[in-house]
């Protein structure tokens, strides 16, 4: 139970990537052809229209990866008190919003780019509190 306490801004920062990137992921999975049908729209004058389905399936890998990673994290702190996956999932974690706010800017949508930075400061705190 000391590890609850000693590592609770951790811990929480590891739920909040866990929910936001395995909904995410599961969100993709079963709505794939609303999702690219969406995003096919939403890139339509940008370079990487043609590209949807398979950007759309290397973002889908990385933020389960990232959520896995912190699903791993997350075990690992609360038994071992370690924090070895927990740093690879925020780093993951990291790399994923930075490919989404690449996209973001690609289809000159600034609102929705401001809203990825807003999930960016939790996971970029959390790689600074595990190094």
């Amino acid at each position: 139970m000391e590890n609850l306490t000693d590592f609770a801004a951790q811990i929480l920062l590891l739920l909040f990537l866990i929910i936001t990137f395995i909904q995410s992921g599961i969100d993709k999975i079963f709505d794939w052809k609303g999702n690219v049908s969406w995003l096919k729209e939403h890139f339509a004058n940008t370079p990487l229209q043609t590209l949807v389905p398979f950007l759309l399936t290397t973002i889908l890998l990385i933020e389960v990866v990232s959520g896995v990673f912190c699903a791993v994290g997350l075990y690992e702190i609360i038994v071992l008190g370690k924090t070895t996956f927990a740093l690879y999932g925020a780093i993951f974690s990291c790399i994923t919003l930075l490919m989404l706010l690449f996209g973001q800017r690609m289809a000159k949508d600034y609102e929705g780019a401001k809203t990825i930075a807003v999930y960016f400061i939790p996971a970029i705190f959390l790689v600074y509190l595990l190094q």
